[in-house]
């Protein structure tokens, strides 16, 4: 079964590995070093495609420094065609809406369906709140969902903006009867956070009387303080708690993929499992050679769970 298939049907799961591209301006050699040696890493891998993201700039979303310098990235779209030769696997090409006016977007919509083969898009907000745009990211994935290429759009859910002044289920239900045919996590290192988003997010379904959208969780070994600290920064609920279990552990990425398992196991644990179609992404963006194998090993312990629950 296609990725574009598995994604749509409730009754398949869905395993993703996410990546992030070269660094803007690299030689074609450490592009193509780069992407063989992730083939290799994924090669054994039951993936059903590979996720690959559009970086930005996100100083403007918070006041606190960022732990690493932000760098560009080579096209995400060159990235995952790239990938695609290499794997077989269809890749998820993230693109955040940015500045772009209607003209714009359809201008890179059209590229992406004629230059790059792209079919699967993931449709991200822009990083900066409160800054009136040229082109609304409802209107965007609008026009994508209509786009006569036939590409598969999805967007990106965060559980910790679902408070109570504020609905992540309801921007998720209605970016689904805009065109999100799927929706992919940030990072979960909370479970209670993402407990409580699909909860609402399925009685909001029912009573709207809808399918809910699959919704793909994404996981990322962490074991080394600076990586905690920018997932941190970009926003990824991390408690105390857990960070001190992990850092102060024998073993620090041992134990984050004990708790990413444990993590999972929870989410699943409630009716809502059995109404929202689910899956998981694990998350490879460190440039540490211990971590970058530990999502390997954590691919393996979360698909293991997702096998418990068939």
């Amino acid at each position: 079964m296609d990725l574009k298939a598995k994604l749509l049907d409730p009754r398949q799961p869905v395993l993703l590995y996410g990546t992030t591209p070269p660094r803007e301006g690299s030689a074609p050699e450490v592009v193509a070093n780069a992407a063989a040696k992730l083939a290799e890493r994924v090669r054994a891998l039951p993936l059903d495609g590979i996720v690959v993201y559009d970086i930005q700039d996100e100083s403007g979303r918070t006041r606190s420094a960022r732990p690493f310098a932000f760098t560009g990235t080579i096209d995400p779209r060159a990235y995952a065609r790239r990938l695609l030769g290499l794997t077989g696997k269809p890749a998820i090409t993230y693109k955040c809406v940015g500045a772009a006016d209607e003209a714009g977007w359809r201008d890179w919509l059209d590229a992406s369906a004629r230059e790059y083969g792209t079919q699967f898009l993931s449709i991200v907000g822009r990083p900066t709140s409160g800054v009136r745009y040229a082109l609304s990211l409802s209107h965007a994935i609008r026009l994508a969902a209509a786009h006569p290429a036939g590409f598969t759009v999805g967007g990106v859910v965060i559980a910790e903006r679902h408070t109570a002044a504020r609905s992540e289920a309801a921007r998720m239900l209605a970016k689904g009867i805009e065109g999100c045919g799927y929706f992919i996590s940030q990072t979960v290192y909370h479970a209670h956070a993402t407990e409580r988003l699909l909860a609402a997010y399925a009685r909001d379904c029912r009573g709207a009387g809808v399918e809910p959208r699959r919704v793909v969780l994404s996981f990322s070994p962490v074991g080394r303080d600076k990586t905690m600290a920018f997932l941190k920064w970009l926003g990824v609920n991390l408690p105390a708690d857990t960070e001190r279990a992990i850092l102060g552990a024998a073993k620090p990425l041992a134990k984050s993929i004990d708790i990413c398992r444990e993590n999972l196991r929870r989410i699943l644990a409630h009716d809502y499992a059995g109404a929202i179609p689910l899956g998981v992404n694990v998350e490879s963006v460190s440039i540490n050679r211990d971590e970058i194998d530990a999502s390997v090993d954590l691919f393996h312990a979360l698909a293991d769970v997702l096998a418990e629950k068939r």
